[in-house]
């Protein structure tokens, strides 16, 4: 979406000073470039302001707009649940310590940055006055220390969604920490975060958040296979997990996020080349898809349907790509077990580019061509 700049210049002028304003006191302002009048400007209901800037959908206009006057300010902070600063190229830090104690009903708040800007002191702020929020985006925030992750823990214990990927300064002391304070999480994103990614810091996850539904822990290396059978005996309701990268994982991760996970629909394995043949015929034999349920009339229309049907059951992405120890049977073990897995270009989710030996591992679009026709007019990517 294209965003709408400010008149008169840059945002973090026009935040300091967004109109340049006279007659404030009789309610009729005039706008000193323009000279154009507006009369009862303060009088707008709060319905009417909050819909003007929900049909403007700019961020940077709701934050010029805060700044107009009290009563603006006051409307905004009350009625804005819903933040990106992802536009910001500069001085998002001190932006951000202005803008939290007005916006104090935040529930989604996306920080993620293109240059790192965010500083501790930006997400103390977050942590002091939006005691509502949600979910929380800070990744790429590569200036950030444990500081931030305390204060979040002692500020936010709301938190269901957190994505600090990148963030590499995080030890898992913090993360201990903070998962023992905000037990609602949902989805965590620790894509590279190296040093708070832990075997530590997963069976503290698994003691503390039964409720989380999708994690992120592509390249992080030093996880190991004790690390991830106590996130799946303690995470029962995990539907999408990461393990690009962790190549010390064998398939004892696998066999018990198969066992302890039946909810699993997303699972990446990418580079994770101590996974063999039994990490495989695992996951098939855990397949919510029988073939006994679909195999009794000789595999006509009838079969194909009844499989179709249960798409939305079981694995739907598969990555096991650079896997290279993985033989033919067992892959096509796990892709006949669960219909949602494809290997054919329209949908593609059983990924396996770096294995020139599992070349012959065809899903049941080579068989029914019909399948993969229907398969474009629905979408059953978790």
């Amino acid at each position: 979406m294209d965003c709408v700049h400010p008149v008169g210049g840059e945002l973090n002028t026009s935040f300091n000073d967004p109109m340049d304003i006279e007659g404030e006191e009789n309610g009729q302002v005039q706008n000193a470039e323009t000279g154009a009048s507006l009369t009862g400007w303060k009088d707008l209901p709060m319905e009417l302001l909050l819909r003007i800037m929900s049909i403007v959908g700019d961020d940077r206009m709701v934050i010029v707009a805060s700044g107009v006057c009290t009563g603006w300010r006051d409307a905004l902070g009350w009625g804005v649940t819903n933040l990106s600063l992802l536009w910001c190229q500069d001085h998002m830090n001190d932006l951000m310590v202005s803008l939290a104690p007005k916006f104090t009903k935040l529930q989604v708040l996306s920080l993620r940055q293109i240059n790192p800007q965010l500083e501790d002191s930006g997400v103390e702020a977050v942590a002091n006055y939006c005691h509502d929020l949600r979910e929380l985006d800070l990744s790429r925030s590569f200036r950030l220390s444990d500081r931030s992750l305390y204060a979040l823990a002692h500020g936010c214990p709301h938190l269901t969604r957190l994505n600090i990927s990148g963030c590499s300064n995080f030890s898992d002391a913090a993360l201990v920490y903070l998962t023992s304070q905000c037990k609602k999480f949902k989805c965590l994103n620790l894509c590279g975060c190296v040093r708070a990614a832990s075997d530590r810091a997963l069976q503290a996850i698994a003691c503390n958040c039964g409720q989380l539904q999708s994690l992120n822990l592509g390249w992080c290396d030093s996880i190991t296979d004790k690390g991830v059978t106590s996130l799946a005996s303690g995470c029962p309701e995990l539907r999408a997990v990461d393990l690009c990268g962790c190549v010390l994982i064998t398939d004892e991760s696998v066999v018990a996020l198969a066992n302890g996970c039946p909810h699993l629909r997303s699972l990446g394995l990418y580079y994770c080349q101590n996974i063999t043949d039994r990490a495989m015929y695992s996951l098939a034999a855990n397949s919510r898809v029988k073939r006994s349920n679909c195999g009794s009339n000789g595999g006509g229309w009838d079969t194909v349907k009844r499989v179709d049907e249960r798409d939305k059951d079981g694995l739907a992405s598969l990555n096991i790509s650079q896997c290279t120890a993985l033989t033919p049977p067992a892959v096509q073990a796990v892709c006949d077990s669960f219909p949602a897995l494809h290997t054919c270009p329209e949908r593609h989710s059983l990924m396996i580019s770096g294995c020139l030996s599992l070349t012959s591992v065809h899903c049941a679009c080579a068989l029914h061509p019909h399948r993969a026709g229907r398969a474009l007019l629905s979408n059953h990517a978790y």
